[in-house]
């Protein structure tokens, strides 16, 4: 299944979008639980025209900069529509690099192993230190239904997710210390 193509549909559901203000939401509102490079965007776009799920203009800014603007087409918010309301199984855990090593921890010394957690340690609180800020940036739950709604409810999801990850990891720490 190609999910990018969905992201992409929602988001041109919104507003029309050239494929760099795409890639900029990706690394700016999506990035805590999706992520696409301009190498997979671009790709998508071409594919989502060709099937006629989007449209596109040219458009001039400046003297000779082209850039496509790109618009979801009806059948394409029909797409989309079929996709976001259909019930599918919970997906499998996804990958995680620490839990992996720590799983193997006893191939590392006590010392390595409190380094690694220790990094980490900073590494998800410097994440939710970002995450509260941009939380914190609403004034209340935006209203069901609305644009920033979706927003506001991962990235509360988001500071929960990395208040429990912390939580997890001062309670290893407090196993290597012993």
């Amino acid at each position: 299944m190609r999910t990018l193509k969905y992201a992409i549909l929602g988001l041109l559901s919104r507003e029309d979008m050239t494929g760099y203000d795409i890639a900029k939401i990706f690394n700016a509102e999506l990035a805590n639980f999706w992520n696409a490079k301009h190498s997979q965007i671009y790709p998508e776009l071409k594919r989502l025209t060709e099937e006629g799920l989007v449209t596109f203009h040219v458009v001039v800014a400046g003297d000779v900069l082209e850039k496509k603007m790109y618009s979801i087409s009806e059948r394409g918010r029909k797409e989309l529509h079929t996709w976001l309301i259909k019930d599918e199984l919970l997906e499998p855990t996804p990958k995680d690099k620490f839990r992996l090593r720590a799983y193997f921890g006893d191939q590392m010394d006590t010392q390595d192993l409190c380094q690694l957690v220790e990094s980490q340690l900073r590494q998800r609180r410097l994440k939710l230190e970002f995450l509260s800020q941009r939380l914190s940036e609403y004034v209340k739950v935006p209203k069901a239904g609305t644009d920033r709604f979706g927003d506001y409810i991962l990235l509360e999801g988001a500071v929960m997710r990395e208040e429990t990850y912390i939580a997890w990891l001062e309670k290893v720490q407090g196993y290597l210390l012993v």
